[in-house]
């Protein structure tokens, strides 16, 4: 019986969630900026004819672009994880595949207040001397099957955006200018992007640097009282309007993800996979003072201390009681410890009280009373808490560059942005299902997903019957949106890594548009 409704689910599991990220999920992690999580993205792409399964990974919210004279950075103390699950473990909540990213950090010149940056940084910024501070990391793949570590390769870690030390990632390769737009070829990458692009064994590719956050909402009103506001010019709302953050993305052929990798007629596409990341640090801070004491070191084994699959579970579905407990924990623990708030979900009631006016035990006019509980639709998502990718479909539509892709929606399902899975029944819609699936998230997540629109459509709704009636109270196709905000405040690229251009600390405003 644990997962008696993750079974019950299935055929909707991949077309419905609930949630949005505001960077803030559990109360121990916002002390620790370098592992806060605060987005996972996962989506089935393709170079040249070759499909891949592309994941990234941010952390540090809300870097405010330019500052000094110490900079952002990964932390060379932690472990970065993005976890890959196939087959019975996707349902277990236990990873298959866990590919690891490891950081060190060097300075050419320790005499110096000048942290970063010495002069302007040339496209080749790993041999620029100008350069006084270079991260680089490792990606090694561990294969739980078999316990086997297989290094995958290095990279360096892309320079953040100052400004005038970084042209090349500007306007008119001018740092006075703001950022540059998201491109539609890897020909046009501004060249520090470019040269972050590594290239590691079996095809795997992966990038790591500073870039713009996009994650877009208004989250200040969600979190107060659901007051959601309108007026003013669009997207004046975005929360995160204006800020970067760290990512890491990965590239994985979907060749190397066959669930018996042995079996080589075995065609890799014909299934669902499960996307989490982690974060973790040693168990022990040995720190000491005096002008003869040591730096402080961390010893003894890596603990968990972060982790995220879809957006905000452990945010707006979580209790505060065990938001810190989820970050220490496992999807394979969540059906016994996290299920009842899904099958619950506090934010459903909120909702229908603050959003839509309703009282306990009155005249129902916003959600209605069998939407309030018993959300077996809702736990079929999140429990485990793993972003399901149907790869058997074609590649995801993604926007940015100079346009959208054709058909593209923001909104995936809701905005009839759909794919066609060959594994799964998909929705009913009313004439019966034919593997009809959301061409955005749950179905994996892409940069640009309105998250926050999605999110409160399906809570709203009722996925539990069919046919399923989409949008059933309006609350998305009125036009603007729950949040008023429906767009990120950058252009992302529409190839790899897919994340925007970090903004520019000497030329962006965050939340420009504000109408207060």
């Amino acid at each position: 019986m644990k997962y008696s409704y993750i079974k019950i689910v299935a055929s909707i599991a991949m077309s419905v969630s609930a949630y949005a990220s505001s960077h803030m999920d559990a109360p121990l992690i916002t002390f620790d900026d370098p592992a806060n999580t605060t987005d996972v993205y996962a989506f089935k792409t393709e170079r040249g004819s070759t499909p891949y399964l592309t994941t990234a990974l941010s952390v540090y919210p809300f870097e405010q672009p330019g500052i000094g004279p110490n900079k952002y950075t990964f932390d060379d103390d932690v472990l970065y994880q993005i976890h890959v699950s196939l087959g019975d473990d996707i349902q277990n909540g236990d990873p298959t595949i866990s590919y690891e990213f490891e950081f060190s950090t060097f300075f050419a010149n320790l005499g110096t207040i000048l942290q970063v940056y010495l002069g302007p940084i040339d496209a080749d910024f790993v041999n620029d001397p100008d350069l006084n501070l270079l991260q680089s990391y490792t990606v090694t793949k561990v294969d739980h099957r078999d316990n086997s570590r297989t290094f995958l390769g290095s990279g360096h870690v892309a320079p953040n955006n100052q400004g005038i030390a970084t042209p090349l990632y500007n306007q008119n390769d001018d740092g006075n200018m703001p950022a540059k737009d998201g491109v539609d070829s890897e020909a046009n990458l501004d060249p520090y992007t470019a040269n972050s692009i590594e290239a590691l064994s079996g095809s795997y590719r992966s990038f790591a640097g500073q870039r713009e956050d996009g994650f877009f909402a208004d989250i200040q009103a969600v979190f107060d009282l659901l007051s959601l506001r309108s007026g003013g010019v669009a997207n004046a709302y975005d929360s995160q309007s204006g800020f970067n953050v760290h990512t890491i993305a990965l590239e994985i052929p979907i060749t190397d993800l066959r669930q018996d990798p042995t079996d080589l007629s075995e065609d890799p596409e014909m299934q669902l996979v499960g996307v989490f990341a982690t974060t973790s640090r040693r168990a022990v801070r040995i720190l000491s003072d005096g002008p003869a004491s040591p730096a402080p070191r961390n010893v003894r084994s890596w603990v968990q201390v972060g982790r995220q699959g879809n957006p905000l579970f452990c945010e707006a579905l979580v209790g505060i009681a065990d938001k810190d407990l989820y970050n220490r924990t496992s999807p394979a623990d969540d059906a016994s410890l996290f299920a009842s708030y899904a099958l619950d979900p506090e934010l459903v009631t909120l909702i229908d009280i603050l959003v839509f006016g309703d009282l306990p035990g009155g005249a129902d006019s916003g959600v209605p009373d069998n939407r309030l509980t018993g959300r077996i639709d809702i736990a079929g998502i999140f429990i485990p808490d793993v972003i399901k990718v149907d790869l058997s479909t074609g590649p995801a539509r993604l926007a940015g560059g100079s346009n959208d892709d054709v058909g593209y929606s923001n909104l995936g399902v809701f905005g009839g942005d759909t794919l066609t899975s060959q594994v799964q029944p998909g929705f009913d819609l009313g004439g019966g299902t034919n593997g009809t699936i959301s061409g955005g998230w749950p179905n994996g997540r892409r940069f640009g997903d309105d998250v926050i629109d999605i999110a409160v459509a399906a809570l709203v709704n009722d996925l539990r019957t069919a046919p399923v009636t989409l949008d059933l109270l309006g609350v998305v196709t009125a036009g603007n949106g729950i949040d008023n905000v429906n767009a990120n405040d950058a252009v992302y690229n529409k190839v790899f890594p897919y994340a925007a251009t970090p903004h520019n600390g000497r030329n962006f405003e965050a939340n420009p548009n504000l109408v207060r």
